[in-house]
Order: structure tokens, then C-alpha cells, then sequence
């Protein structure tokens, strides 16, 4: 005979858990899965150099400065998904914290296996060093470690909004943000010597480019315009 339900089983299988719970496995699911991703391209890959990426390298810089900025993009991307009321802004949210959370977990895994850490260790962007190389500062009053980034005031400022001016305010600050990004991205994809990093690079201009493209058409759509970027 069936043993009654207990109030512990119903609310276990409850379909309401909160959306952070859920989402939060599901991003850890991902970054696991880029992880190993990257564990496993790094190795295999015909232009891998014979020496494995040290210290110093584009390939370690990289990896370290891009992972930083990325998840910053990510943080950015699901508060948009999760208090926007514009089905447009909620989804290119989604898509941006998705594919960001996937590389991450790609450049950790890579960054595992060259026995690195997962943190730059001195000051961003020194392994941008050689001929077009730059490092942008916030002239905000914040300090934006790398090209794009928001300052906490910023943040902050996202946090306290709704509604239409969240939604201009998030277009705005991932707009920069992606110009940033791709200005790194381009440099990797220009100076690494390994196949995958390049390949990484690679993925992430021809994502961010369209994404661009589509949040200064949703900017304008809302009468706004972008930030300045230098």
C-alpha cells in the first residue's frame, strides 16, 4: 500500500522553487561543461605551441582579464533577464549570459590545465603590451579595471531601475561593455600562438558584433543613444 505523501515530499517536488535556485545550477551545469570543453581543446589542437602558456602570456592574460570581464557582462545580463518587463531585453539577457557563462567555463578549464590561476595575479591587461596594445581606465569616477567595464556605481545605478529606463540603462552599459570586449578579443585573436584561444577570440567577435549591432537598433527604437566609449 502507498505510503502517504509527507508535507517534506510535497514541498520537495513543489513546482515553485525559487527561479535563483534553478538558475543557479543550470549556470554552474554550463561553466562545468565549458570547462571541459576547454580541458579538452586545449590539448588537442594542431597549433599548439610545444611550451605551455606561462605567466605573462597573451593566452594566460587572456583568459584571466577576459573571464573577469565576461562574468561581469553575465551579472549584468541576467538582472536585465530577470526584472525587465520587454520580452527583447529579457531575452538578448539570456543569450548574452548563456554564451558568456559557456566561455568562461572554457577559459577556466584551459586555465586548469596550464596550472595558472583562475585570477590575474598583478594588474589587467599587461599582456596587451605589444604594438596596438592599450589599457582603458574609467574617467566615471570609478575604476573600470578594463575597456567597458561598469564601475560599481554603475551597477548600483542598473539595480535601482525599472521599467523602460532599465531597459535603455542595461543597452547602454552592455553596449560598452561588448566594445570593450571585442577590442581584447581582437588583440588575442591577432597575437596567440594557440589554435583554441584564437578560435575562442574568434567566437566571441562574431557573436558580439551582431549583438552590437542589435542593441543600438533597440537604443534607438527607445530614443536613446549609446555611451561614450573612448
Amino acid at each position: 500500500m502507498p505510503t502517504p505523501d509527507t508535507d517534506e515530499d510535497i514541498e520537495f517536488r513543489s513546482p515553485h522553487w525559487p527561479r535563483v535556485v534553478i538558475f543557479g545550477a543550470a549556470t554552474f551545469a554550463v561553466l562545468l561543461i565549458g570547462a571541459t570543453i576547454g580541458m579538452l581543446l586545449a590539448p588537442t589542437t594542431t597549433e599548439q605551441p610545444q611550451t605551455t602558456p606561462g605567466a605573462g602570456s597573451v593566452e594566460v592574460g587572456f583568459a584571466q582579464d577576459m573571464s573577469v570581464h565576461h562574468l561581469q557582462a553575465v551579472t549584468m545580463a541576467n538582472w536585465a533577464r530577470e526584472h525587465s518587463t520587454d520580452p527583447a531585453i529579457a531575452q538578448l539577457g539570456f543569450d548574452i549570459g548563456s554564451t558568456q557563462t559557456e566561455q568562461v567555463g572554457r577559459m577556466k578549464g584551459w586555465l586548469m590545465l596550464w596550472q595558472q590561476s583562475e585570477q590575474p595575479l598583478g594588474e589587467y591587461m599587461t599582456w596587451m603590451t605589444q604594438a596596438g596594445g592599450h589599457h582603458a581606465m574609467s574617467s566615471s569616477g570609478g575604476s573600470a579595471a578594463m575597456p567597458g567595464m561598469a564601475t560599481t556605481a554603475e551597477l548600483s545605478r542598473l539595480r535601482s531601475l525599472s521599467g523602460k529606463e532599465l531597459d535603455v540603462y542595461f543597452l547602454q552599459l552592455m553596449l560598452r561593455h561588448h566594445q570593450g570586449g571585442t577590442d581584447m578579443a581582437q588583440y588575442a585573436y591577432d597575437h596567440a600562438s594557440v589554435g583554441a584561444v584564437r578560435t575562442l577570440a574568434k567566437s566571441i567577435l562574431d557573436s558580439q558584433g551582431p549583438e552590437m549591432v542589435q542593441m543600438r537598433q533597440l537604443l534607438r527604437e527607445r530614443g536613446a543613444e549609446p555611451l561614450p566609449y573612448p
